[in-house]
């Protein structure tokens, strides 16, 4: 008997069912049977279901003679099922990678219960994909299992039937079927929720629901949607059949107005001649089923109250009045934000015929983010050793509490920040400044730049449009005319921002500030780090850290470390830290499919350098993060499965698996070899550090802050601090003084 039987019923949706069929047989949980039902669907679902078939005994293929819909197509599938547990999946939605295994371990942990709740994303036919808004209500904290008036919440989210997994004896036991029609999840989804003697939840993505342009059910326009009155009168038959289950009416009678009202709102829906007769049909409805008792916000009363009473023409026209509320609140805040802007542009104007503040100094990131990177470690020096020096961090206010005391947060927007930029002595960035900065004679920017170039910059994507896409080159130019210094971390640096980034500025090849802090953090420190993100005493902590990818419009996972950790076994951890946007942000495109304990989102952590500190060691691709990291005399593997796309889209400046800074993996598969076998911390991997260390950072001793401080805002051209040579750094600790397993590899 398998674990779970996936029921997949088919009715012209040939263009997806090769996806779905292909998100559960590459599944790493194979304990499963999927029953594909084919519709009597026109299309090729019916040979595509048989080819499957033949390719997998797990597989199987049924055809009704002719259509009957959803609910009788997944009636049919459950007559044939065998499974411990009762999987429905639509043939144009799929399986997130891993989402069964989640399911599996999950259901083992809460005891087997009868009605597993899971969380689900939309995807768009763009690539775009966005978890459920109401994901906080699959909290796993509390009890493992529970009785749906425990959590009544839950009747919050989607009632459909493929973000649950149920226990087939118990929807056996209790009868339960699928009505035909529109509308059928929802005679099954209320009952088998009231009735569930156990319930739990899994706060993960398992389903990814595909919002089709066209040919959906919800986007279909018919007379069918009227479906929805014998389909809520179901479920109050039930209830009605089951007097402990009365309390429940107020909440059911709440949601089934909201549903009435969600459905003749819609504009896709209904025919345009039949929406008086909807709406008289969902009066007649109401009157029939009417529980007052759950509470509603004054709007959605005042509607319901309409809709019970049959007042469509009021109901009309109250929705057209809150239509043209919004309309004219919308136009109220973009009034509102004009004049704001032409206020803060005037005050700019001002500002810019005041003097300039000498012992100023304004510092940003990218995005402006957290306080962090080479920006930061300049800030601290400065403060440190130019008297008098007053700082300021443009940030947004999430990021204000990362700024230190004694540096002054200003958020983006606000009159204090123009009043900065206007006349502060000295700019200081990783990125570029507002277009709208005008430089004036006598202020100093400081262009610090973000690492070492890897991937193709500045004019040199002039080639690469995938890379480049919508880059204004001109104001490019314009912004780095405005570059008074420009920091480089070595010669190669050099070499390759004076062509990408071209004009008079001048380069300061000091090294990377950001490094610094690797040069004076103890192993007390260290520990503390790990602690505070979550990372046992012990463990092998693996910072994976890959690189944004051009050439996707969504960033897909580039690796599984689900399966990584499994094989690495209890002992590892992996940080999880997500590729960078080009704006700076973390990739929202991404998500996450399970919470696995081993698997630690430092996505969200502002300073790069504190994962770097934390960990053991690396695995990345073609991020910048690997030419500090090395600083840390830790392993770097570099996993580069995809380096022929990434090279035509985006480009480099040396071939990296030619000179890498540690062993590199060409396949996934290879990068479980290495760490099997220990080559990634082995003495191969130690030479091609030291030689990656002695080519890329020349400067980086714990200095170069400094030097830069004291030529840039102490006009200091003598006497800087000269690069300690590398056999006279001071050792940079571990992360931890004896690594879980280790031992000598080659």
């Amino acid at each position: 008997m398998p674990r779970f039987t996936v029921i997949v019923p088919a009715f012209r949706v040939q263009a997806y069912l090769h996806a779905c069929l292909d998100s559960v047989l590459s599944q790493s949980f194979k304990d499963y049977e999927i029953i594909v039902v084919d519709d009597a669907s026109p299309d090729a679902c019916g040979p595509i279901a048989d080819e499957y078939a033949r390719r997998d005994p797990r597989v199987t293929a049924l055809h009704l003679p002719r259509n009957a819909g959803l609910g009788p197509a997944r009636n049919a599938g459950m007559e044939r099922a065998s499974g411990d547990y009762l999987i429905f999946l639509d043939g144009d939605d799929t399986l997130l990678p891993d989402a069964l295994r989640a399911i599996a371990d999950r259901l083992g942990a809460t005891g087997d219960p009868d009605v597993l709740m899971y969380d689900y994303a939309r995807t768009y036919w763009s690539g775009r994909s966005v978890r459920n808004v109401l994901a906080d209500r699959l909290d796993e904290r509390g009890p493992a299992s529970f009785r749906l008036a425990d959590r009544p919440e839950l009747l919050q989210l989607l009632m459909v039937v493929w973000n649950k997994a149920y226990r087939r004896a118990f929807v056996e036991a209790e009868g339960f079927t699928f009505p035909p029609g529109y509308y059928e999840d929802t005679p099954w989804t209320y009952p088998v929720l009231m009735s569930a003697g156990s319930i739990a939840v899994l706060d993960a993505v398992c389903v990814s629901y595909r919002q089709r342009r066209r040919g959906n059910i919800l986007s279909t326009t018919s007379e069918r949607h009227f479906d929805i009155f014998d389909q809520y009168d179901r479920v109050f038959a039930y209830v009605d059949a089951r007097p402990e289950l009365a309390v429940w009416r107020p909440v059911l009678f709440r949601r089934m107005l909201d549903h009435f009202s969600a459905v003749y709102a819609s504009r896709d829906r209904l025919p345009l001649p039949s929406r008086p007769a909807f709406f008289r049909l969902a009066a007649a409805s109401c009157r029939r089923h009417h529980t007052p008792g759950a509470p509603a916000p004054l709007p959605a009363q005042l509607r319901h109250g309409l809709m019970r009473l049959g007042a469509r023409r009021t109901y009309r026209a109250l929705a057209a009045s809150r239509r043209l509320g919004h309309e004219l609140s919308r136009g109220a805040a973009a009034l509102r934000r004009a004049v704001r802007s032409a206020a803060l542009q005037a005050h700019y104007r001002i500002q810019l015929l005041l003097p300039l503040r000498s012992r100023d100094a304004v510092f940003a990131t990218r995005g402006h983010g957290a306080y962090a990177c080479g920006p930061a470690a300049i800030e601290a020096k400065a403060r440190e050793l130019v008297p008098g020096l007053r700082t300021a961090w443009l940030c947004r206010p999430v990021h204000a509490h990362t700024v230190p005391t004694g540096t002054q947060p200003l958020a983006p927007g606000t009159f204090a920040y123009w009043s900065a930029l206007a006349r502060a002595k000295y700019l200081v960035n990783n990125a570029d400044f507002d277009r709208r900065l005008v430089k004036r004679r006598g202020q100093i920017l400081l262009q610090t730049h973000r690492g070492t170039p890897l991937r193709t910059i500045g004019t040199d994507l002039l080639d690469r449009p995938a890379a480049a896409r919508d880059t204004d080159f001109e104001q490019l130019l314009r912004t780095v005319d405005t570059w008074d210094f420009a920091l480089s971390a070595n010669p190669h640096s050099t070499l390759v921002r004076e062509r990408a980034y071209p004009s008079a500025y001048t380069t300061l090849e000091y090294g990377s500030p950001r490094t610094d802090v690797y040069h004076r953090t103890g192993p007390a420190e260290v520990a503390r780090l790990r602690e505070t993100l979550g990372i046992p005493a012990g463990a092998t902590a693996l910072l994976h850290a890959p690189a944004h990818r051009d050439y996707r419009r969504v960033q897909r996972p580039v690796l599984d470390l689900e399966l990584l950790v499994r094989v690495l076994g209890p002992q590892f951890v992996i940080l999880e830290r997500a590729p960078r946007t080009p704006n700076g942000s973390g990739s929202g495109s991404r998500t996450r499919t399970t919470t696995h304990p081993r698997i630690i989102d430092v996505s969200g952590h502002p300073s790069p350098e504190t994962l770097a500190l934390a960990s053991d060691a690396l695995i990345t691709d073609y991020s910048s993060l690997m030419f500090d990291y090395v600083n840390l005399d830790r392993p770097v593997v570099l996993h580069l499965d995809d380096i022929e796309a990434y090279e035509a889209a985006r480009g480099t400046y040396f071939d990296i698996t030619s000179f890498p800074p540690g062993v590199v993996a060409r396949s996934q598969d290879e990068l479980f070899d290495i760490f099997t076998t220990d080559h990634w911390r082995g003495s191969r991997s130690a030479q091609l550090r030291a030689a990656f260390r002695a080519r890329f950072c020349p400067y980086d001793d714990g200095h170069a802050a400094e030097r830069v401080v004291r030529r840039v805002f102490l006009g200091e051209t003598d006497g800087l601090p000269l690069p300690v040579p590398p056999s006279a750094r001071r050792a940079v600790f571990p992360a931890q003084q004896n690594p879980a397993g280790a031992r000598a590899g080659g």
